[in-house]
């Protein structure tokens, strides 16, 4: 070869590569000035239980199901790459190989006999919702694909494609297409549904296995024979996936806990993942006691549930509707946050600050008989009195005459900053609060109700309710103290269990309002607390609806549901006796303003009394010891062995220091030199044991 012809060669080959260069560097200029769309998919709101498990999702603004993806089985992985861009991780947006192959085939059949498209121009026409035959949508797809790969790593990409691959209708993306086929999340598919999912993309609507199921299963077929054939699953299994029927239905999206789903979306504006406490087992249940519930109780009937665990103050189940989507018994509205009448279940909280005042006990005798207050005369409901009743019975058997008594003597402003202070909130027909508050006279929601309860559960300290992880917050002041709080529930515990009911550690108590427009029954074990409610959103009567014959079974049998878990033991200076061994104040209530004959034995009503602990009686001092005095006038001091234990006390009570075991001579003293004393004998409980 002359020197002349090698110096041409070698000029053309610079020539060439000078040329390749120059048009390397303008494709990478061309690539670097593409005009990007917006690359942050949105996704719908997603509601999880404690699990982590999908409680309900919301569409996105347009009207579409996109979720983000989650976890998602790899064999579905493999499959796509397989059947859509076996070089997806290798090329760099476009596949020179493919686009040349695809090109021959089309000059030599003279038709589009395969495609060129790889994965991540996919993406770039999903992204851009661009034309798919066009050469300018190819060019432009091409283009878009190689800056996409400057810019994310496969991973990216193929989150993209996940979110985004169209799968029919207004269902985008892997894991909505499979919570609609197959109800499941898609991190674990058999080989028949990775196929179906990785088929269904190339023409989501021709290929529907509810319309066409034909279509759906040859396409779903001939991706499981790709996959075998490059070995990601045995032949043996191919065969066992095709023999596999298509689903013929799409299925609803999760909606458990729909109107609380709503309600923490709304709130929660823009959010991806909304975690909360509620366990979607104990949910489930509670959504189908609530439905059976309200479809035995008549037309448009709804009911409500709420149940928590009143130690850490997490909801675990709240249905706000018997069926959500019936607009006829407005199943739209949360019925655990609407106003209605509590029936009677407000009493138990009236017992509770009488006994925490030392206005009475449990063993306490009053009056059952027709009553006068003012110029209203309430009737028990069912307009029959029981003469002398102890406290106790009268709680029971949920008699109204005894506790407007209670409420009169203890004035109606304080039974309602009491409720307050637990978490009831009220809505009162008239500026203040009445008697009439204690029988149903105000509205409170359910909810708050529910948290009433868990404070008498917690010993008179309350907790705010909360869905959220972390929410719940304690009250700042207790309802009262935990020997009331304690004497109540030993009270509600002793409610008879509704006919069939399984007998289990728990107190209760029902409520029916006036007129037979709700139905109501709340209860707590040692950890849990539930309310149940069932009526008609719109307030129209339930004729021979009763607290106790509705309510009251459902209760039941969703804490069935739940692990027994006792009631606490009694507060050591809490005092057990009969009531003959009471206190004489404390033997028979006597309202203001009148006096029984036994109260009227000892001293007149404003005398000093020392009401707690008795004479004579046997305590264990273990925490302290409680004293409480009645009359007088302030500041009191009480004595111990005739030594100053607590001095110009404001109120007739106190927690004193524990004196030692033995006999103890317990005196207390007022302003006017006025005194009263017990003698009583301490000794710690495990003594007792013996």
């Amino acid at each position: 070869m002359t020197s002349r012809r090698l110096a041409l060669i070698l000029f053309a080959l610079a020539l060439g590569l000078g040329l390749a260069a120059w048009g390397r560097d303008r494709v990478d200029e061309w690539v670097d000035a593409t005009r990007m769309p917006r690359l942050t998919v949105p996704v719908g709101t997603e509601v999880l239980a404690r699990d982590g498990s999908l409680l309900r999702a919301f569409q996105v603004a347009d009207g579409r199901w996109r979720l983000d993806p989650g976890p998602v089985d790899p064999l579905f992985l493999d499959m796509l790459v397989a059947w859509e861009d076996r070089r997806f991780p290798r090329h760099h947006g476009v596949d020179a190989l493919a686009v040349l192959r695809s090109a021959g085939q089309a000059l030599r059949y003279r038709r589009v006999v395969s495609g060129g498209s790889t994965l991540t121009m996919q993406v770039a026409r999903l992204i851009e919702e661009g034309p798919t035959g066009e050469w300018a949508g190819k060019l432009r797809q091409m283009r878009l694909a190689l800056a996409l790969e400057r810019q994310l790593d496969k991973a990216g990409i193929m989150d993209l494609y996940l979110r985004l691959a169209p799968y029919g209708a207004n269902v985008e993306g892997v894991r909505a297409a499979s919570l609609q086929w197959f109800g499941k999340e898609p991190r674990r598919l058999t080989p028949s549904e990775a196929a179906l999912l990785v088929a269904l993309p190339q023409s989501p609507e021709t290929r529907r296995p509810d319309r066409f199921p034909k279509a759906a299963t040859a396409a779903r077929n001939r991706v499981l024979e790709r996959a075998a054939d490059r070995g990601l699953i045995s032949q043996g299994d191919a065969r066992a996936a095709m023999a596999e029927p298509v689903p013929r239905r799409r299925r609803a999206f999760p909606a458990l806990a729909p109107l609380l789903s709503g309600r923490l979306a709304r709130e929660n504006p823009g959010a991806v993942r909304i975690e909360t406490t509620i366990d979607a087992g104990l949910q489930r249940r509670a959504e189908a006691l609530a439905l059976r519930a309200a479809r035995g109780a008549g037309r448009s009937v709804s009911a409500a549930i709420l149940l928590a665990d009143h130690r850490t103050g997490e909801i675990l189940a709240d249905v706000g509707a018997a069926d959500w989507t019936n607009r006829g018994a407005a199943g739209f509205v949360d019925m655990t946050r609407a106003w209605r009448s509590p029936g009677s279940t407000l009493k138990p909280f009236v017992y509770g600050l009488a006994f925490d005042q030392g206005l009475a006990h449990p063993e306490t005798l009053i009056e059952d008989r027709p009553t006068v207050f003012g110029r209203w005369q309430p009737q028990n409901f069912d307009h029959m009195f029981r003469g002398t009743v102890s406290l106790r019975q009268a709680l029971i058997w949920s008699l109204n005459i005894p506790v407007v008594k209670l409420a009169e003597a203890l004035g109606p402003n304080r039974v309602a900053q009491a409720l307050d202070r637990g978490g009831i909130l009220l809505r009162l027909p008239g500026e203040a609060p009445g008697l009439a508050l204690v029988l149903g006279g105000g509205g409170v929601t359910l909810e708050g109700l529910t948290s009433g309860y868990a404070a008498l559960a917690r010993g008179g300290l309350g907790i705010t309710l909360s869905a959220l992880p972390g929410g719940s917050r304690d009250m700042p002041s207790a309802m009262f103290g935990p020997v009331a709080a304690w004497q109540v529930g030993n009270v509600l515990a002793a409610n008879p269990a509704p006919q069939g009911a399984r007998l289990r550690p728990m107190a209760y108590k029902t409520g029916t309002s006036y007129g037979h427009r709700d139905a109501l029954s709340v209860g707590f074990d040692g950890a849990h607390v539930a309310a149940v409610w069932l009526g008609r959103p719109d307030g129209t009567p339930v004729p021979g609806a009763f607290g106790g014959d509705l309510a009251a079974p459902v209760l039941f049998d969703l804490f069935d549901a739940l692990a027994p878990v006792p009631l606490p033991p009694p507060p050591p200076q809490t005092l057990t006796v009969p009531n003959s061994a009471l206190p004489l104040p404390l033997r028979r209530f006597a309202p203001a303003g009148e006096v029984s004959r036994t109260a009227a034995q000892p001293a007149a009503p404003d005398r000093l009394v020392l009401l707690y602990p008795p004479d004579g009686s046997v305590l264990d001092p273990a925490g302290g010891l409680v004293v409480k005095a009645r009359g007088g006038r302030g500041p009191w001091t009480f004595l111990v062995n005739g030594a100053p234990a607590a001095l110009a006390l404001p109120r007739p009570e106190s927690l004193l220091p524990d004196p030692g075991p033995g006999f103890v001579q317990l005196s207390v003293i007022d302003a006017a030199g006025a005194s009263a004393s017990a003698t009583i004998w301490l000794h710690p409980a495990e003594l007792t044991s013996r």
